[in-house]
């Protein structure tokens, strides 16, 4: 990676030297060129990561130099240092490590923002969640625990369902030779659906909804477009939401602070207290960002990936 200016931090903004950053798809699709920041961010990737307040801007409160923090990015994180909003922190509990922060925000503020803000998923609930092996889904299923729901999973390997049923996910389903419909119909019907693959899944994931079952998409790895049958969605009363996070105001409604707020309020005690831990599969140093982008696709790969600086 090439230099860059040293950051300053704005008026409402922090400088954090950066100990370890988060590796996500919007990384890879960003280096293939699929994937542009939006106006305004760091062209440097990297949409979260973890480190140590070096700097703090005049209208911060709360925060000080020498605090330990994570932080949800619209880019930079691939760097020695990054200027932050401040209400896009979130400070590290004692009980993780600084390393393995860095694997939070993204994955925190994802599941929060989706599952409980937008999808309302509560107790004795049922939860599908394409993707299991993933941050974000090793993620979400801690937290639907949590809230007391049960959950059903798919991966494409035997080992990704292992650690899913090990973080302790009911029913689990192989998508490369199990039909999941006909699987979570078995089940009872899903609740809330948490997808990552977009179109290649809309008309299915319809058919596995439950009465009145919520569809939350959070990522487009199966295409951006596709048929729905609307018919059968209204006859469950079924609803679709799709949402993303880096392209939020940093303020407002709906905006990042709003989301990093609540899960500083809800989710934090439940991180602080090991109740939700994060999965981190491998850490690497950021020289070998390459091999870490190669380990998202790997079948072998459970939780995150993390570079550290």
């Amino acid at each position: 990676m090439g230099a860059a200016d040293e950051p300053t931090p704005g008026p409402d903004e922090v400088v954090v030297d950066v100990v370890a950053a988060g590796v996500n798809r919007a990384d890879v699709l960003q280096r293939l060129g699929l994937y542009p920041p939006p106006p305004g961010a760091s062209e440097i990737l990297g949409l979260e990561c973890s480190g140590i307040i070096a700097a703090v801007g005049e209208r911060v409160h709360g925060w000080s130099v020498g605090d330990r923090v994570c932080a949800l990015l619209s880019g930079g994180g691939y760097a020695e240092r990054v200027a932050v909003p401040a209400t896009a922190l979130l400070s590290v509990p004692e009980s993780v490590d600084l390393v393995s922060a860095a694997g939070l925000p993204e994955v925190a503020c994802t599941v929060w923002s989706n599952l409980v803000m937008a999808a309302r998923l509560g107790p004795r609930q049922r939860l599908l969640v394409h993707g299991g092996g993933s941050g974000v889904g090793t993620h979400a299923i801690q937290v639907a625990l949590a809230l007391g729901a049960e959950v059903a999973v798919t991966a494409g390997s035997r080992h990704k369902l292992e650690r899913c049923r090990d973080l302790g996910a009911k029913l689990l389903v192989n998508y490369r030779d199990e039909d999941f419909v006909a699987a979570v119909r078995a089940w009872g019907g899903a609740d809330v659906i948490l997808d990552n693959m977009g179109a290649a899944y809309l008309e299915r994931n319809v058919e596995a909804l439950a009465p009145d079952g919520r569809l939350v998409v959070v990522g487009l790895q199966g295409g951006v477009a596709g048929p729905v049958n609307l018919a059968a969605l209204m006859a469950k009363r079924g609803t679709i939401h799709a949402a993303g996070l880096r392209a939020r105001a940093d303020t407002g409604d709906s905006s990042k602070a709003e989301i990093v707020a609540e899960v500083e309020r809800h989710l934090w005690p439940l991180i602080a207290d090991g109740v939700v831990l994060p999965v981190i599969h491998a850490v690497l140093p950021i020289a070998e960002a390459p091999r870490a982008h190669e380990l998202l696709d790997s079948p072998d790969t459970v939780g995150k990936v993390l570079l550290t600086v």
